[in-house]
């Protein structure tokens, strides 16, 4: 499959489910704007997908307080279905259709990957809340949504690793989102975008292929420049003082070197 024959399945399955998940992205914009739609492509077409995976020694583990997984960008690496796929949601007609639905202006896809690509997490492996950086490594575009297609077959919700949005911060309960096998779920990101991934807590890994689109505007007229700000969960009273220090910290960082002293290895180099 190449990435175009990827995304004209693609394409169909969101157009045909395109008033129901403009209904849903509408009824939460005021908050997080998010969707999801189930089964986006044939059964075995994601199957595939999952069977070519990297394996963890392939990938690049990323640990620390603030997060816990493996990521892949340097996706000449691996087996060509992950690229295609990966390039499928880039595709001119998905992204203005997803754009449409989403009310976003000026849709523009990374082709960098710069925080996209492949991402796994395992057993006890976890993302804490957090803000994506609100621009693109040249801090020249708006990160505007955040798209995740996930590729776990019998991948069950209780086994973690699911995507969790935070529409009324902290102090108030989360709204959790599967990870459900074959799901593509689309979640708006501006300044109240606080969202994480709950620590998994099952012998196996959950799989991720996930993309960001940009825009030459904000989503919203209110949104500032931020570097991605991760805080504690609830009940981690000292881990969320000492992050919102980290944060302030790598803000006044990026006030005086506007790119960041050391250059972000996760960007595709082609």
């Amino acid at each position: 499959m190449n990435r175009t024959e990827y995304a004209n399945i693609i394409l169909h399955r969101i157009s045909d489910k395109k008033e129901e998940i403009k209904k849903q992205y509408n009824s939460s914009k005021n908050e997080i704007g998010y969707f999801w739609i189930d089964d986006l492509l044939p059964e075995d077409l994601a199957l595939e997908i999952s069977q070519v995976f990297p394996k963890k020694e392939d990938m690049v583990l990323k640990k620390s307080l603030k997060e816990d997984k493996y990521i892949a960008v340097q996706m000449n690496q691996y087996h060509s279905d992950l690229e295609e796929i990966i390039y499928a949601f880039q595709d001119e007609r998905i992204v203005y259709l997803i754009a449409e639905i989403c009310e976003i202006k000026q849709p523009i896809p990374d082709t960098s990957l710069y925080a996209g690509g492949l991402s796994m997490m395992g057993n006890s492996q976890f993302l804490q809340p957090h803000l994506d950086n609100s621009h693109d490594a040249k801090r020249e575009l708006w990160r505007v949504l955040n798209l995740l297609y996930y590729v776990t077959p019998n991948w069950k919700e209780e086994y973690g690793g699911n995507l969790e949005i935070w529409p009324n911060g902290l102090k108030n309960d989360q709204i959790t989102i599967f990870s459900k096998f074959n799901r593509l779920a689309v979640m708006a990101t501006h300044n109240n975008s606080l969202h994480s991934v709950s620590p998994v807590v099952y012998d196996g890994f959950r799989k991720c292929v996930s993309n960001y689109y940009f825009s030459k505007e904000p989503l919203r007229k209110t949104d500032t420049f931020h570097v991605t700000s991760f805080r504690g969960r609830p009940e981690q009273k000292v881990l969320d003082q000492f992050l919102q220090v980290d944060n302030a910290l790598r803000m006044g960082v990026r006030k005086i070197f506007k790119k960041g002293i050391v250059e972000n290895s996760h960007i595709y180099k082609k």
